[in-house]
């Protein structure tokens, strides 16, 4: 196994490991992000750049998230934000 071959699979490690902590604290919404950046620099050394470039943007994502999260108290999955996602109006019937 080469040095790159196994500097990704410490990424993938890495976001692995902090995606399923991220609950936990939003550090590791931040080790998340960083991970996403160690795989899209992955990306780049290997040569496949339309993946690293995809890499570096989901990095921004998870940075984002941290940054949004990052200030609160309680644990990220209670929190409700706002990240421009769509919701349909709730229908008005009457019984």
């Amino acid at each position: 196994m080469s040095a790159l071959t196994l500097f990704g699979l410490f990424a993938v490690i890495a976001m692995f490991a902090c995606y399923v902590f991220e609950n936990r604290n939003s550090w590791f919404i931040l080790g998340f992000a960083l991970a996403w950046v160690l795989g899209s620099l992955y990306g780049f050394l290997q040569g496949a750049w339309p993946f690293a470039l995809v890499e570096a943007i989901w990095a921004m994502v998870a940075l984002r998230r941290w940054w949004l999260v990052r200030g609160q108290t309680s644990r990220p999955e209670t929190q409700q934000l706002n990240l421009g996602t769509f919701h349909a109006p709730r229908s008005k019937v009457r019984a």
